[in-house]
């Protein structure tokens, strides 16, 4: 049996991590470490965590780098097989979520991935992700780093693992890297794993602006022998659709029985 790493990365943000303790201190399958990694919280924080000190593997308090340093360190410290970062704020779906997962975190899998329930202000829907993962794929999309269980070797082969010259979506960069470089193997479960809050760094307006600038820029930089032609595709289609919009090429199509 596989053992497993939980990871919870928190600053400032008691609510959700209190949420999140409970979520994973409640699950039926026992056999795994819980790593906590908060940035010197000021808000309660420490002590909610020291009072869950016997059922937490790893922790610490201390000033760091950002959501991404903190995802390093507590990799770092991690000796599971595989790991799922359950972050403050986030849940899983239900207690029987590891039991149920333990069976596809074998040798075949170097990624196992489901689904998501997101949690907004007013109201909660099933985020579905696709079993097939490519390169078109991750133009539009990621996975989620709270639905995803990692096999620790892999994260080790990356830098960092996670890049912390990134600010915001440094965790896509791993996921696109991981299937589209490095060719993983990866299984989706048709099943939610964990509820996700909509308030993460990433989730807000403010910053989808910021999260577009750097998967450009990414992209161009490592990705550019994939990503220019895909770009010159898209503007084809852009003006394909465009044309048939066109009641004049409407007309021809129907004269020609193309279309109704």
């Amino acid at each position: 049996m596989p053992k497993l790493s939980v990871i919870t990365i928190n600053f400032n943000n008691l609510f959700g991590l209190k949420k999140t303790i409970e979520s994973v201190i409640n699950q039926t399958f026992r056999e795994f470490e819980y790593v906590i990694i908060d940035g010197g919280s000021t808000d309660g924080s420490r002590e909610l965590i020291e009072a869950n000190r016997d059922k937490i593997t790893y922790w610490v308090s201390e000033p760091d780098g950002g959501i991404y340093n903190a995802m390093n360190k507590g990799t770092q410290k991690a000796t599971g097989d595989f790991i799922i970062y359950m972050n403050s704020g986030d849940y899983f779906y239900d207690d029987n979520v590891l039991s149920n997962i333990i069976p596809f975190l074998n040798a075949e899998n170097d990624i196992v991935y489901g689904d998501l329930v997101i949690v907004e202000p007013n109201r909660s829907w099933v985020k579905k992700y696709n079993e097939k993962l490519n390169f078109p794929y991750f133009i539009r999309d990621t996975l989620p780093h709270q639905g995803s269980f990692i096999r620790t070797s892999l994260l080790h082969k990356q830098q960092g693992p996670y890049d912390e010259r990134l600010s915001i979506c440094a965790d896509w960069k791993f996921f696109i890297d991981a299937v589209c470089k490095l060719q993983v193997k990866t299984h989706y479960v048709d099943y939610p794993i964990s509820y996700y809050d909509y308030s993460g760094l990433s989730s807000k307006i403010e910053n989808r602006e910021k999260l577009l600038h750097e998967k450009r820029q990414l992209l161009k930089e490592e990705y550019a022998a994939y990503y220019e032609p895909f770009l010159n595709m898209a503007e084809e289609n852009k003006e394909m659709r465009r044309l048939l919009k066109s009641r004049i090429v409407k007309a021809y199509l129907k004269i020609r029985g193309l279309i109704e």
